[in-house]
């Protein structure tokens, strides 16, 4: 590429005899979106996918091989047997359970009795958990052995009825029923004299029908439900195949939770069903089993988030991390500092980088396998100017908005259309929040991305910074993204995550970082990383604070909880981990007294 900021027509070009190859693809992909064809379904496609495929494996789990025709079996029983005790199109089934193959095909039943999968967060617990499950009035709910506890704990204050607790055992349970605890259906069991054949139901589902409620992360207040619908899947399944272009003799190693839409559409459905592919789920993911699973199952793709990457990139260098046996990748928000140096230590030839959402309208897809870069796509997309200071958007004297021009950073929208629609959230309230209307002209509609993007060329883009990851310090806006990326070209330690904190008589937040140590890293030699920001970034952004913390939390798609660590601050009376600050050109560690001194203004920062 010419540089990590532009794209030009010669980038795009050298990649456009690959695209031939996929020619089916696209074929495939016309045919499941035919508008014209408004009653097919997750469930009606993962039946034709099990028809031609099968005798292929289609989950890998342990030492078990579960075979598509397998697979659409169990489904279809399940299917049937939610029917018979009375789910109907649009309930919804609370499911709650691990990265499993039995996930995978509950899901499918659900999906094929035109019920709605509530796709619960495995991390959520008491209060979280009783308020994703009672938002979507659940009928029923299918809980694996592995969540019983955490389902046991609240479930006398859900509303979902007593006797409609279903059990999955955390073994083959549906071709070994084996016992479910006392109050409790077993699903295993109560399936095995249901009809294998695909269910009548399936046949009302329609695309706009929702097919789940997949959840935002919650890393700041309480979570909300997205509506993904069966075309929302099904363009995943085409659109994505296009793009991740497996064949059938992939498999694709899966970490991230299924219950979040890059592990379910874009890695299941687009990569894995597309081609008719295996998928190997893995119950969480393992920094030190990644490299042994992926050599286990022989797998040839993976799904991946930026962190993801970065922490396989932690792992002390091998000679042999070359030998592996990935040609392709699946995900989004792989950071540039890090992207060409994976690439080269494992020898990935395809990065297939994408940026959508779960709710949204836009997506892209970078097709032509280039660098630091989410792809092209999303043609009602538009960038507006914003700014930062007021953090609001620019308007002309008519009151419209303006957009960005080509290389600038803008507030990205998605305008809202009858091919795009914003489908949205259960909650009202919350759809509408994320709506901006009159933009360009009286009428219309656009959602609000909450992101920020700067055109690169050739219709690419790059992502910039999430609206919120921004903070004032003497004046000057400081992006949290561009400062992390700075700071992991230092060597020694694995997370560096920013934010700004309030300084008593300040204006502003101060820059603040968290610091988890590399394994090997004995001492993170703090006078060599202050020299190397001062190199590296302007001095309004070099952070005032470091918080040197073991292990840093995150949420189950590798999002950093930073309003945690905003609330803890600088104060050492509010953790144990060890606090400096940054004073007369040098870091010092912060006792109780030196707070107190910073707090009432007696040292300049």
């Amino acid at each position: 590429m010419s540089n990590s900021d532009t794209i030009v027509l010669t980038d795009v070009l050298k990649n456009v005899p690959g695209l031939i190859k996929r020619v089916p693809k696209i074929g495939k992909a016309a045919k499941v979106l035919n508008p014209k064809r408004t009653n097919y379904s997750m469930g009606a496609m993962v039946a034709d996918v099990s028809a031609k495929h099968p005798n292929n494996v289609a989950i890998y789990q342990d030492n078990r091989k579960v075979t598509y025709a397998e697979l659409n079996r169990q489904a279809n029983q399940i299917a049937h047997y939610l029917v018979s005790i009375g789910i109907k199109k649009g309930d919804t089934v609370a499911l709650s359970m691990q990265n499993r193959a039995e996930f995978l095909i509950c899901v499918t039943g659900i999906a094929k009795a035109g019920g709605v999968a509530a796709l619960l967060n495995t991390s959520q617990t008491s209060k979280v958990l009783t308020h994703s499950i009672n938002l979507v009035n659940p009928v029923a709910a299918i809980i694996g052995e592995e969540q019983l506890a955490s389902y046991k704990e609240v479930r006398n204050d859900l509303v979902v009825p007593k006797d409609k607790a279903i059990f999955v055992g955390d073994w083959d349970a549906f071709d070994n029923p084996g016992k479910a605890p006392r109050g409790y259906i077993n699903l295993g069991a109560e399936m095995q004299d249901q009809p294998k054949t695909n269910p009548i139901a399936t046949d009302a589902i329609n695309k706009t029908d929702h097919l789940f409620y997949i959840y935002t992360s919650g890393t700041t207040g309480m979570p909300k439900a997205s509506i993904t619908n069966h075309e929302r899947f099904l363009a995943a399944y085409g659109g994505g195949g296009i793009f991740a272009n497996l064949s059938d003799k992939d498999i694709l190693y899966a970490t991230l939770p299924l219950y979040h839409a890059t592990g379910l559409l874009i890695c299941w459905a687009g990569g894995v069903l597309n081609a008719g592919a295996a998928i190997a789920p893995a119950r969480k993911f393992s920094a030190s089993n990644f490299w042994a699973d992926i050599e286990r199952y022989q797998c040839t793709a993976f799904g991946y988030v930026g962190e993801l990457c970065r922490y396989l990139m932690n792992i002390p260098e091998k000679p042999d991390d070359v030998d592996n046996t990935i040609h392709t990748i699946i995900g989004n928000g792989l950071r540039p500092s890090i992207w060409p140096q994976f690439r080269k230590r494992f020898d990935i030839k395809n990065v297939v980088e994408f940026y959508a959402s779960s709710e949204g309208n836009v997506a892209f897809f970078n097709l032509f396998n280039l660098e630091n870069t989410v792809g092209f796509g999303g043609g009602n997309i538009v960038l507006v100017k914003y700014d930062r200071d007021t953090e609001s958007t620019l308007k002309d004297a008519k009151g419209f908005h303006i957009k960005a021009d080509k290389g600038e950073p803008g507030l990205m929208l998605g305008k809202v259309t009858a091919s795009t629609p914003f489908i949205g959230y259960t909650q009202k309230d919350k759809t509408e929040g994320a709506l901006l209307r009159d933009v360009f002209k009286k009428g219309d509609c656009y959602f609000n991305t909450g992101d920020m993007l700067k055109n690169i060329g050739c219709m690419h883009y790059q992502f910039v910074d999430r609206l919120g990851d921004t903070f004032r310090w003497k004046g000057e806006n400081v992006s949290t993204t561009e400062v992390e990326n700075i700071m992991h070209g230092f060597p020694g330690f694995e997370d560096a995550v920013v934010y700004g904190v309030e300084i008593p008589d300040t204006n502003g937040r101060a820059g603040m970082v968290s610091l988890t140590p590399a394994a090997q890293t004995k001492d993170l030699k703090l006078d060599a990383l202050l020299t190397y920001m001062k190199a590296e970034m302007p001095a309004y952004a070099v952070p005032l604070f470091i918080r040197i913390k073991p292990l840093m939390e995150t949420t189950a798609t590798f999002k950093y909880k930073k309003s945690d660590l905003k609330k803890d601050g600088y104060d050492p009376s509010k953790v144990s981990d060890t606090l400096y600050a940054l004073l007369a050109g040098k870091y010092e560690e912060i006792t109780p007294e030196l707070f107190n001194e910073i707090n009432a203004g007696k040292h300049r920062l």
